[in-house]
């Protein structure tokens, strides 16, 4: 069951993301318990809980559409907790107002192979990793624009 993450869960965050063989941090100080901390008072960071136990987390950040995470723990995968997860994600960001969201990854994994075929779009590079990019289609009423963006 996919649940909005709490202080309780910061632990396992860290752990899943540190234990991940795929998408390894080059340096882990680039990911930081206040980084966590403001995904969790802000809307944004998703876990999914079976049997008590949390196995993967999503995050995504609502200032800048971009997925921030998506990590499912190894002995959880191949389970659909990853599309699940990633589909969450992207609803907070359309609920941000987002039509275009991006995220990266290495390549050559599962992630990439699970944003493939949820429709993403490989759009370039960043620094090492791939960057892709999913355009949602918006409803009539929308301008296409966030609600920050000007007129």
């Amino acid at each position: 069951m996919i649940r909005k993450a709490t202080e309780s869960d910061i632990a396992r965050i860290v752990e899943i993301r540190s234990r991940v063989r795929e998408n390894r941090l080059s340096d882990p100080s680039r990911v930081t318990l206040d980084d966590i901390r403001w995904f969790i008072a802000n809307p944004g960071i998703f876990v999914w809980e079976q049997d008590g136990d949390v196995c993967g987390f999503a995050a995504a950040d609502p200032r800048d559409g971009f997925i921030w995470a998506l990590f499912v723990d190894d002995g959880y995968t191949g389970r659909g907790i990853g599309r699940r997860l990633l589909g969450r994600a992207c609803s907070t960001l359309e609920d941000a107002g987002f039509v275009h969201m991006r995220l990266t990854t290495d390549p050559g994994t599962r992630a990439e192979r699970l944003y493939r075929k949820a429709g993403w779009q490989l759009i370039g590079h960043r620094d090492s990793e791939l960057l892709f990019e999913l355009t949602i289609e918006q409803p009539a009423s929308h301008s296409g624009q966030r609600p920050s963006d000007p007129a």
